[in-house]
């Protein structure tokens, strides 16, 4: 098994990654009747994208020599109703600048076919931004 996901109540979860131990807790959001104060679970989706891309990304660069700490992404999920859903995922990425252009390129491409991205469904729009200035 991968992980535990525990009912509190109150439309709350606590999720536990079984390997580490490492847990974290879901609240709905206010909008669908919840508190608001926690990653909803559709959160957990958006940000596991840019989680994911900044991953693949940093697994290429070490291979690569380069290095890619202090990046970071900005992510905007929005939301569709009947059913309701996450319609679209937007993220900005924030790295380097001092990659040549090539190697820019490629860690795009990288970042781009990431696993999560690959899991996505493609009725959900992707928007995409990589700023390479830091």
């Amino acid at each position: 098994m991968t992980s535990k996901v525990t009912y509190l109540g109150e439309l709350r979860t606590q999720c536990q990654h079984l390997r580490s131990g490492n847990e974290f807790i879901t609240d709905a959001p206010i909008d669908n009747n919840g508190k608001g104060e926690a990653f909803s679970p559709t959160d957990t989706v958006a940000t596991a994208l840019a989680s994911c891309m900044l991953t693949v990304m940093g697994v290429k660069a070490r291979s690569m020599e380069l290095q890619l700490k202090g990046a970071y992404a900005d992510i905007t999920k929005h939301m569709a109703a009947n059913p309701r859903r996450i319609s679209g995922i937007d993220i900005q990425l924030y790295l380097p600048a001092a990659i040549s252009k090539d190697d820019q390129d490629l860690l795009e491409r990288v970042g781009n076919s990431c696993p999560v991205m690959q899991s996505i469904h493609p009725d959900i729009e992707t928007a995409i931004q990589y700023h390479w200035q830091l």
